[in-house]
C-alpha cells in the first residue's frame, strides 16, 4: 500500500508547507477503477481522499497521490464525443492558428492527448502532430486512426526525444489533464526543452473559482490532484520561464479556464483578460480561509440533501437510474453513500464501460440500447456538466412522465413542465 500511495507534505507550485484542511472524503475505491462483475467487492483498495489548500500560493489539493500507473495504466476515460466538446476544440485549434500564427507543417505537441480526437482537428488543419499519453490502450487508439502518439508519461527526457526527431514545436498544450499530474515541474521542464522560441504553450483547467462557488465536490477524486486558480498557475509558470498571456473561461467540465503562456523573451502582448481575471479571484475569496470553509459546510449540506431524496424516492417505489458513468459520478455516489440498493444502473454511451460496475456502488453500467428496456421514474444526472444537452436528447424521457435529478450545484429535480 505503500509503495502505491503517499502523502504530500510540500506544496507541488510553490514548495511551502502550510495547509489549511478543507474537507475529508474517508477511504474510498478509485471512482475510475471500473469492476467487472466476476470481482470480489472485498478485493477493492480504498485510498484517502483529503483535500488541503496551501495558504502561500492558495493551490488547492488531494493530501495523498496514487501511484500514476494505478490510475492510468489503462485508463477507461474516452474524450467525449458530445456535440459541445467537439466544437468547443475545433474553437481551440482555430484560436490556436491565431494566436501563434500555426501555418502547414509547424509542429504542434498534446500531452495527455487521449484518443487524440483533439489532435487529429489540427493534422486536418495541415499541422503536424505528436501526441503523448500514458495510458496504452487509449495511445493505440490513437495510433490506429493515424494521429502518432507516444505511450508514456510527458518528461524533459520525452520532450527532448520529440525535439530531436521532429524539431521544436510552436505548440504544446495539455487538455483536461494537468491537474491529474504530480510532477508539474518535470511537466514544464519538457515543455521547456519542446517549444520554439516563438511557441505557445496553454493548459486547460477545470478552475477552482467555479468548483468553489457551485459546490462541485463530485470532481474531487483521486485522479485530481490539483484544483487551480489562475494566480497559482501564473506563480507556477514564472517558476520556468513561461508568462501568462491570456485567459479564456469555457463552458465544459462544469467551467473550466484555458490558459495561454510563452518564453518571457517571446514578445507576446499579455491581453487585459489576466488582469481581469486575477483581480475577480482576489475579490472571490480565493486567498481568504473562510472561501474554503464556507465550500466545506456547502459540500456537507448538498452531499446529505443528495442521499435524503434519492432513498425518499426509493422508499415511495420510484426506481432510480443514473444518467452517464463519468468518473466524477462514482465519485458523487460514493460522497453520498448511494450504491446499487438506491441506483438500479447507469447507462452510458461509452463501450469501454458497459458490462462493467462502478467501484464502490457496484452499480451496473449498461447501453442506453439495454437502458431503454428499463426506463426509470428517475435519471440521477451523474454526468450533470451536459445536463442542457443531455435534457434537450431526452425530451421524450420527460414527456412520458421521467424526471432528471441534477445534484449539482444543489439537487433539483426536472420534468417535462419545470424550465431549464
Amino acid at each position: 500500500m505503500q509503495d502505491i500511495v503517499r502523502p504530500i507534505n510540500e506544496c507541488r507550485v510553490c514548495g511551502h508547507n502550510d495547509w489549511l484542511d478543507v474537507v475529508s472524503f474517508g477511504s474510498t475505491p478509485l471512482a475510475g477503477n471500473l469492476l467487472g462483475t466476476e470481482d470480489d467487492p472485498r478485493d477493492e483498495t480504498l485510498f484517502p481522499l483529503d483535500v488541503g489548500v496551501c495558504r502561500k500560493c492558495w493551490l488547492m489539493t488531494l493530501r495523498h497521490v496514487i501511484e500514476p500507473n494505478a490510475l492510468f495504466g489503462h485508463y477507461r476515460y474516452v474524450a467525449s464525443d458530445a456535440g459541445s466538446i467537439i466544437q468547443h476544440m475545433r474553437q481551440l485549434v482555430e484560436l490556436c492558428i491565431r494566436w501563434v500564427g500555426l501555418t502547414d507543417r509547424d509542429l504542434v505537441v498534446e500531452f495527455g492527448s487521449n484518443t487524440g480526437a483533439h489532435l487529429e482537428l489540427f493534422q486536418q488543419a495541415g499541422m503536424r502532430v505528436v501526441g503523448v499519453d500514458p495510458a496504452r490502450n487509449l495511445a493505440d487508439i490513437a495510433n490506429d486512426r493515424g494521429v502518432k502518439t507516444i505511450p508514456a508519461g510527458f518528461t524533459t527526457e520525452v520532450g527532448q526525444e520529440i525535439a530531436t526527431g521532429h524539431g521544436p514545436a510552436r505548440l504544446v498544450f495539455g487538455r483536461q489533464c494537468f491537474a491529474h499530474i504530480h510532477d508539474i515541474h518535470e511537466v514544464l521542464d519538457g515543455v521547456s526543452a519542446l517549444l520554439a522560441p516563438d511557441g505557445l504553450f496553454f493548459v486547460e483547467v477545470p478552475y477552482l473559482a467555479e468548483l468553489l462557488a457551485n459546490n462541485q465536490f463530485d470532481t474531487i477524486f483521486h485522479e485530481h490532484l490539483s484544483y487551480f486558480s489562475l494566480g497559482a498557475l501564473c506563480r507556477l509558470f514564472e517558476s520556468h520561464g513561461l508568462r501568462v498571456v491570456d485567459v479564456h473561461t469555457v463552458d465544459v467540465h462544469g467551467g473550466s479556464i484555458v490558459v495561454f503562456a510563452a518564453p518571457a523573451a517571446a514578445g507576446y502582448e499579455v491581453r487585459p483578460a489576466v488582469a481581469e481575471m486575477l483581480a475577480e479571484e482576489r475579490s472571490q475569496g480565493i486567498a481568504e480561509e473562510s472561501t474554503y470553509q464556507k465550500f466545506a459546510e456547502r459540500t456537507e449540506r448538498v452531499r446529505a440533501q443528495i442521499r435524503e431524496l434519492v432513498r425518499s424516492l426509493v422508499a415511495e417505489g420510484k426506481t432510480v437510474a443514473g444518467y452517464g458513468a463519468p468518473t466524477k459520478g462514482s465519485a458523487l455516489l460514493a460522497a453520498c453513500g448511494l450504491g446499487h440498493q438506491e441506483i438500479r444502473f447507469c447507462s452510458d454511451t461509452t463501450a469501454l464501460k458497459q458490462g462493467k460496475l462502478l467501484p464502490g456502488s457496484r452499480v451496473p453500467i449498461w447501453s442506453p440500447e439495454q437502458a431503454s428496456d428499463h426506463v426509470p421514474d428517475y435519471y440521477l444526472l451523474l454526468a450533470w456538466n451536459y445536463a442542457s444537452e443531455i435534457i434537450n436528447k431526452e425530451k421524450s424521457f420527460l414527456e412520458g412522465g421521467g424526471r432528471f435529478i441534477v445534484p449539482i450545484p444543489e439537487p433539483r429535480v426536472i420534468s417535462a413542465e419545470s424550465a431549464w
